[in-house]
């Protein structure tokens, strides 16, 4: 008497050998703490670079006057472009608790260029000006203190890399 095979048999012995091939390949390799560290100092390098042109769309933002269509161009451009370093931030694999409290700093940091980029532009772009707002844009003058704190944030990391 000949054995019949149930229906959907086939494809359920399909599905469990390729669950068997797949458990058979490793895992993986995580990364190194040299390699770790040179992909964050990558990042880092791109993020203060570019705040050169964000510091001065913020500053731009508080000179006298007018403020330029372009210096609105500039800020959104900025904008765009520390939003994207910050992704990509967030994207690197690290193992390290020390790696990852790094990134979360730096990560921290780039919000708040992000931020001044958007206050920088409500200020100089508002629709019912007075005199408190006006005073307030005219004391802008770039990113500050947090520029320098990412600045330093990467050479320490750049240190460690050699």
């Amino acid at each position: 008497m000949a054995r019949r095979t149930p229906p959907g048999a086939a494809r359920w012995h399909r599905a469990v050998r390729t669950l068997v091939r797949l458990h058979h390949h490793p895992a993986p390799a995580r990364p190194s703490r040299p390699a770790q560290v040179h992909a964050l100092v990558a990042v880092l390098d791109e993020a203060v670079a570019a705040q050169t042109p964000a510091d001065a769309a913020v500053a731009a933002c508080g000179e006298p006057g007018p403020v330029s269509r372009q210096t609105a161009r500039s800020c959104g451009q900025q904008s765009i472009t520390l939003h994207r370093l910050r992704a990509r931030l967030q994207d690197i694999e690290l193992t390290e608790p020390d790696l990852v409290q790094v990134r979360a700093r730096a990560a921290r940091l780039l919000a708040y260029d992000l931020w001044m980029l958007r206050e920088s532009l409500n200020l100089a772009f508002t629709l019912h000006q007075n005199p408190r707002t006006e005073a307030a844009r005219l004391r802008l003058n770039g990113l500050g203190r947090h520029a320098d704190d990412l600045r330093r944030l990467r050479d320490g990391l750049r240190a460690e890399a050699g």
